[in-house]
């Protein structure tokens, strides 16, 4: 599945844009074919592999600028659905940090969650220069040295950190990414998208986040939004359901029984929102 690329780029954008030289697009097209190569790889598993026309990991990559150079810190990366394209896209050139659950926590899931990715890093060949740091909106915002990375990247978790912690909480996570990244560096988010005209306090239980509240906690941390994209639009999700965004693939908490109806409909609808540090 996918859908019409509409980018709107501010003019600080364009004008970076069209000074490219050369040398910027040898690094593009060196950084899209690692992208590319990282993402056909037989090594991902096919359940991972059918999600890719969801979640265009390519084209997502690109528009958020990955160069295979980079210092990236991917912020809760869960299972790795990223973290296996990531990894072996900046090996040998650029350096992942996995900002994951912090060890000290109590929840079985997160310490599940980490003990597998630590696995993960430890046996699996292309996560073998992974740094893993901790990640939790308010108490573990270490996630990489101050001012070291090129790039933040994020992919639907900026709902459970206001769902957690309230906007404190996503406001201390933003500041947290800002800390990390360099001046200038990116910030890149997708998360699930609730439609502007829908009441402010399903934020809190659907999955869904405004954009305009995403855009507004980022500016509060030191952020401006410099392009979005609809590379992750799903005009099918109406963004209303019986058990919110999980309602949907791949979690279809509803059960059997209505599976094919959501199948149908196909992963939430998203925002994908670069932002650069001020």
């Amino acid at each position: 599945m996918k859908f019409g690329l509409k980018t709107l780029l501010t003019a600080a954008v364009v004008a970076a844009l069209a000074g490219c030289n050369a040398n910027n697009s040898v690094n593009t097209n060196q950084a899209s074919a690692a992208i590319v190569s990282a993402v056909q790889s037989s090594e991902r598993p096919e359940a991972h592999r059918v999600r890719d026309q969801y979640r265009n990991p390519v084209e997502t990559l690109e528009f958020f600028g990955l160069q295979n150079d980079m210092t990236v810190v991917e912020i809760s990366p869960g299972g790795g659905w990223y973290s296996e394209i990531l990894a072996p896209t900046l090996k040998g050139k650029g350096t992942l940090y996995a900002a994951h659950f912090p060890a000290d926590s109590e929840i079985g899931y997160y310490k599940k969650s980490l003990a597998n990715f630590k696995d993960k890093v430890a046996n699996d060949p292309r996560y073998s220069e992974v740094k893993i740091t901790e990640f939790f909106p308010v108490t573990h915002l270490d996630i990489a040295p101050a001012s070291s990375a090129d790039m933040v990247l994020t992919f639907r978790n900026v709902h459970n950190w206001y769902m957690q912690k309230d906007h404190d909480g996503l406001l201390s996570a933003f500041k947290a990414f800002n800390k990390a990244l360099k001046p200038g560096g990116i910030l890149g988010v997708v998360e699930h998208q609730l439609p502007e005209d829908r009441d402010d306090v399903e934020q809190k239980s659907s999955g869904y986040m405004k954009l305009s509240y995403v855009v507004d906690v980022a500016k509060q941390a030191g952020f401006e939004l410099v392009a979005q994209s609809d590379i992750n639009a799903n005009p099918k999700d109406s963004a209303d359901h019986p058990k919110g965004v999980w309602t949907l693939p791949p979690h279809l908490t509803m059960g059997e029984e209505q599976a094919e109806k959501y199948k149908a409909i196909g992963e939430s609808n998203r925002m994908t929102l670069k932002f650069k540090k001020l």
